[in-house]
């Protein structure tokens, strides 16, 4: 497992933090999630995702990471 990408994504570092993107952002949908409520997403469903995105019918994430 050393070798798997991580992706790390903060939105206090975020330069669209506390604008309107953040309603829109998936990060936002994922992170707001009750606990318990488990997000489990394989890579079939990753791909599908990705296309529907792609097509602009899946909010993507707004994640801008702040300059300097």
């Amino acid at each position: 497992m050393a070798d798997t990408p991580v992706c790390t994504i903060d939105c206090a570092e975020c330069a669209m933090n506390g604008t309107s993107a953040c309603s829109d952002c998936v990060v936002t949908f994922v992170v707001k999630r009750s606990p318990g409520d488990a997000l489990v997403i394989d890579a079939a469903v990753e791909r599908d995702l990705r296309l529907l995105g792609a097509a602009g019918m899946v909010a993507k994430s707004r994640h801008r990471r702040r300059v300097g």
